[in-house]
């Protein structure tokens, strides 16, 4: 446990949201095929997230849905689980995504719409011409802000974007000033462009200057958050009012409670001992079998099982076994070789 520091963000100063109060000022990212409920819960389990993000929805895929009285996977628990909570959706038409974010805050009475502009995955920017491909028109950005911002009141909506599609279009000040104008609640920024994916480092100077152009509504920055130290030198260094912390939570879901108590100026927790940890892939191993059954669950569960990994001795070898699992005997088995109590 590392000592304690001046607090950054002091428990009475709350963010706002539109007319939602969140403290702390760390959100968990909305993360396709990562986010659902399982995986919520087990960050609810420790703690130290102001509002946690279901996974993107297609809008087009619950509008048809919809109409057969089904409603899409990526939304299981949403009804029941604690808030703050928000659903973020997808797509290029405004009055689509103004109907579909109307539905959501009727049937389930969640916190907060977010739209996504930035994903930038080809099925979503080359083939539905969504997520990212959208920010080169930072006007039909603003018109679908709009008509969301309109059919979800008073339920606040917000935004995340990138820089901009690529380093010679970096649209993110203007994108950022539509989202304001047309009723946008906050904005999240991931500090890399769409063609970037993953690669190199977020450019959090970008993702600052950004804040000038933002008169009354809360910046989000995102991107390359791994540790509570990360955290609290973002707050320091850059302009921005709140953090969403995204991929380091999939392995690490004990994460918002060690930058809670950065934030804090408390010590800030270590990390769970290896008996802990092991408990903790197990659980959320349970919950996904729960929902999904075992075998959709185990195949499901590889992907989750492989980030809680990162940075372990044996890490490749526990990925190669436990992507050939099947039945919850061999998933027991390769954790307990990996994560011995």
């Amino acid at each position: 446990m590392s000592h304690a520091q001046s607090p950054v963000c002091p428990p009475g100063r709350t963010l706002q949201i539109g007319r939602l109060a969140i403290w702390p000022p760390v959100l968990q990212a909305p993360m396709a095929g990562f986010t659902n409920l399982a995986f919520r819960q087990v960050v609810r389990d420790y703690g130290g997230v102001g509002l946690q993000f279901t996974e993107m929805v297609s809008a087009q895929g619950f509008a048809w849905l919809d109409q057969r009285g089904e409603l899409p996977d990526r939304l299981w628990g949403v009804a029941d689980e604690p808030r703050p909570l928000g659903v973020q959706i997808w797509d290029n038409d405004p009055r689509t995504l103004a109907v579909v974010g109307r539905r959501v805050v009727e049937e389930f009475g969640v916190d907060v719409i977010d739209i996504n502009f930035g994903c930038p995955v080809q099925q979503v920017t080359e083939k539905a011409r969504s997520g990212s491909y959208l920010l080169q028109d930072p006007g039909r950005v603003g018109a679908i802000v709009e008509q969301v911002v309109k059919a979800c009141d008073p339920v606040p909506v917000t935004a995340k974007i990138r820089l901009g599609r690529h380093r010679g279009e970096m649209t993110a000040c203007d994108v950022a000033r539509a989202v304001e104008s047309a009723g946008g609640a906050a904005l999240t920024v991931h500090g890399r462009t769409a063609r970037d994916l993953y690669r190199g480092e977020a450019d959090w100077q970008l993702i600052s200057e950004i804040k000038s152009h933002l008169r009354r509504i809360p910046l989000i920055g995102n991107g390359d958050l791994d540790s509570a130290e990360k955290v609290v030198a973002a707050f320091g260094r850059y302009d921005v009012d709140v953090v969403m912390i995204g991929r380091a939570a999939l392995g690490r879901p004990w994460i918002f409670r060690q930058v809670q108590a950065a934030l804090q100026g408390a010590p800030i927790p270590d990390d769970p001992e290896p008996d802990a940890e092991r408990a903790c892939l197990l659980r959320h191993y349970d919950l996904i079998v729960d929902r999904f059954g075992v075998e959709k669950g185990t195949m499901l569960m590889r992907r989750y099982a492989c980030r809680y990994a990162q940075g372990r001795r044996g890490a490749r070898q526990f990925r190669a076994h436990v992507a050939q699992v099947r039945a919850p005997a061999d998933f027991h088995a390769v954790v307990d070789r990996y994560f011995p109590t």
